[in-house]
């Protein structure tokens, strides 16, 4: 291991999306014989004015997060980059240190992007980190980076920039899968499958009028990640430790560099409160709930039981034992991480609910949950909106399955009602002809006439007309309809929306 001025250097690794540490390995962080080997100074940190003895090795290992926080390194420079110009421009402090810092800030962010920058666990996070570093860079004009501000305005900042970033990421993913589902719609229109209630066989709809289902879900999610990012889209950056601060700032000024919509109005709720990350997790939560039942269906449908569909073998492995097997992995997997969705927010809403203000450490605890929702959701989206475009159906195993089940039973006690009959009695003489069905072992359009008229003379010779699945379908042709025209109607509405990229 290197010796360097201020501690130890970790070995160099590039920084992923991904944490390079196992989440909650606090422990892995240092070594004791590291931790032995640092000066005291070294371990008090940056606080070492107030205290007059060394942290505790353990606490310090245990407070780090440089292993997870590191993943908003861009924003965190991006954030110091516009308060450094603020604070020049301000007379804050002067052009030349202003200069030099936003400089040694774009230099500190190649480097990270590199791979070569020197991560150290004992700076405790990706902020002290960053500045550490950047005062080796440039000496002492980067100790003047933190004038005006706290790591607690610094952080709130940097985890709305980053969440705004994965809103519009997850924005663009939920645009293509819902692009993937309408033309799916419109090539299925005409497809017959059994819709189902309790899992059972209920009345024919087209397989495309299903897919324009799953759609108006999205469409609601991205309306709800909309809303996210507009209350998320708030800059804490100038309120400090929870005060405020006695510089005299120009928080208009990071805020239009930054893209916010306006300062926060409060410091003490702009640097303790996570309710826009919660936000976000129960939006992700609420998705990945959409995807999982999607997942469910896909899992039902891909069995041979239905052989409904066959999902692209991209998508599917196969069994280490049973050759036959084609197993939908990729559904599974989605259900599965809806689990791990719901936990984060569980676990965002239990670390929130107890805090008093202003800002706890507690809040250290955000962010992995935070980030491995995203991750999650991000995950998910992408491999739904690669899948399922692309899985073709077996129509002629959908239509065979929506006849097995009486599905135009309701499409008769319609007919029935419209020759006159109430429809209580309606429903009684369907259930009476469905029971004769069932001991025949025919559909009831395979019934004679006569047949159907022993239940009641209302029914005539047109009866037949409603009786098939096509001609049930094609009677549904109204707003929210499963008729094949209203299917195209949707899909035509949907591509219009969809052209309109900045709806929600």
């Amino acid at each position: 291991m290197e010796k360097r001025a201020g501690g130890y250097r970790q070995p160099v690794h590039r920084p992923d999306i991904r944490c390079s540490r196992p989440v909650g390995c606090y422990t892995a962080a240092l070594s004791r014989q590291e931790w032995m080997g640092m000066s005291e100074s070294d371990a008090k940190g940056l606080w070492s004015g107030r205290f007059s003895e060394a942290t505790d090795a353990f606490v310090a290992a245990f407070s780090a997060s440089e292993h997870y926080d590191r993943r908003l390194y861009r924003e965190d420079i991006r954030g110091s980059r516009a308060h450094a110009r603020m604070l020049a421009d301000c007379g804050i402090i002067s052009a030349d240190d202003g200069a030099a810092i936003d400089a040694g800030l774009q230099a500190i962010e190649a480097e990270i992007e590199a791979g070569g920058f020197p991560w150290d666990p004992a700076l405790e996070d990706v902020h002290m980190n960053i500045e550490a570093r950047l005062t080796e860079r440039i000496g002492e004009a980067g100790k003047r980076l933190h004038t005006g501000r706290s790591r607690n305005d610094q952080i709130a900042t940097d985890i709305r920039l980053w969440l705004r970033t994965v809103i519009d990421g997850n924005l663009a993913l939920l645009r293509r899968f819902q692009a993937g589902l309408v033309d799916l719609a419109e090539r299925e229109a005409d497809t017959v499958m059994p819709g189902f209630t309790h899992l059972q066989v209920a009345q024919p709809v087209s397989f495309g009028h299903h897919m324009l289902a799953w759609y108006e879900m999205l469409v609601r999610d991205e309306s709800r990640l909309h809303d996210v990012r507009r209350r998320a889209n708030e800059m804490p950056l100038g309120s400090a430790a929870l005060a405020g601060t006695t510089f005299p700032i120009d928080r208009d000024q990071t805020c239009a560099a930054l893209g916010f919509d306006a300062p926060t109005r409060n410091s003490l709720d702009a640097v303790s409160d996570r309710d826009f990350a919660i936000e976000f997790v129960s939006a992700a939560a609420l998705t990945m709930t959409h995807l999982s039942r999607m997942a469910e269906e896909l899992v039902i449908w891909a069995s041979p039981l239905t052989g409904f569909i066959d999902l692209p073998d991209r998508f599917c492995t196969g069994s280490s034992i049973m050759p036959q097997k084609k197993n939908p992995d990729v559904a599974e997997l989605v259900r599965g991480k809806s689990a791990r969705v719901h936990g984060a927010l569980h676990t965002l809403l239990t670390l929130m609910k107890g805090q008093p203000l202003a800002y706890n450490r507690d809040n250290q605890e955000d962010k992995e949950p935070l980030f491995d929702a995203a991750d999650a959701l991000r995950d998910s989206l992408r491999a739904f909106a690669d899948m399922v475009p692309a899985l073709t159906v077996n129509r002629e195993r959908t239509r065979a399955a929506a006849r097995e089940g009486f599905a135009t039973a309701t499409d008769l006690a319609d007919y029935l009602v419209r020759q006159g009959v109430a429809f209580r009695d309606a429903h009684e003489i369907v259930g009476k002809a469905v029971a004769y069905g069932v001991a025949e072992g025919r559909d009831l359009a395979d019934l004679s006439l006569a047949e159907l008229q022993r239940f009641s003379v209302a029914i005539g010779e047109d009866v037949f007309g409603v009786l098939t699945l096509e001609g049930s379908l094609a009677a549904r042709d109204h707003i929210g309809g499963t008729a094949p025209a209203q299917v195209r109607r949707q899909v035509a509405a949907a591509r219009r929306r969809l052209d309109h990229k900045g709806d929600g």
